[in-house]
């Protein structure tokens, strides 16, 4: 897995940095004093599968990152406060470490984010196939679903919710991974915890996409790409 260290403390990067180094299936691509370089550099890389993310640096800080700019990428957040934690899991990362951080914690920290990339392929959470439809896991079963079933899916920490025009399932896999599997032609990441079904869409305002009686958020920093891709091209001119 590729990583990436966003810190502003030299000797937390390093420290970090030493972690990493003593597990072989994580690889530091990238080592960042501000949030802001680490922004330029995801405009321009889209290879990174995990950052280690600081709370409290100058300028943008982690959490403020988190909700501008779009990352297709699991964060755990190594910070020395404590506080932020509830508001770090409602934006959908991985893990919440304390430092300073020993080892022991590090590791299951990083496991639990192997085991979510490992899904990808698993059969555990959600399999692609080459079908109009994939297999989920819930209730103890496999279950098949059609894509154009599904309304939308809601992201709730380490599980998604998928709503479907009859039913809700619940899934033990987050919302990135999730559009992973998806067609990207029907369905469309339009907030941190939402993924939506484009056609199932009714009208779209300024902050809100509708879905037939449910209300969608619209996330800042996914609406100009919604926009772009999904409305201005299908958009009827005079």
């Amino acid at each position: 897995m590729k990583c990436i260290i966003i810190d502003d403390e030299p000797l937390a990067r390093k420290g970090m940095e030493l972690l990493i180094n003593k597990v072989d299936f994580l690889e530091v691509i990238g080592l960042f004093p501000t949030a802001l370089e680490a922004s330029n550099f995801f405009s321009k890389n889209t290879s990174v599968d995990l950052v280690f993310l600081d709370i409290e640096m100058p300028g943008l800080n982690g959490l403020e990152f988190l909700k501008a700019v779009p990352i297709n990428a699991q964060v755990i957040l190594t910070t020395a406060y404590p506080q932020y934690a509830l508001e770090a899991f409602e934006l959908d990362v991985v893990d919440y470490l304390l430092k300073p951080i020993k080892f022991e914690r590090f590791y299951k920290s990083i496991n639990k984010a192997r085991d979510i990339y490992n899904s990808k392929d698993a059969l555990y959470g959600v399999e692609r196939t080459e079908e109009d439809f994939f297999y989920i896991k819930a209730d103890r079963k496999f279950i098949r679903l059609f894509f154009d079933e599904i309304s939308y899916i809601k992201g709730m920490k380490d599980y998604v919710m998928i709503c479907t025009d009859h039913k809700k399932y619940m899934t033990a896999m987050n919302v990135g991974t999730t559009f992973k599997q998806l067609p990207h032609d029907r369905f469309a990441r339009v907030s941190k915890s939402y993924i939506i079904h484009i056609g199932k869409i009714t009208q779209i305002d300024t902050d809100f996409i509708y879905l037939d009686d449910v209300d969608i958020p619209l996330g800042a920093s996914y609406k100009e790409d919604f926009i772009n891709d999904f409305v201005k091209k299908n958009l009827i001119g005079r």
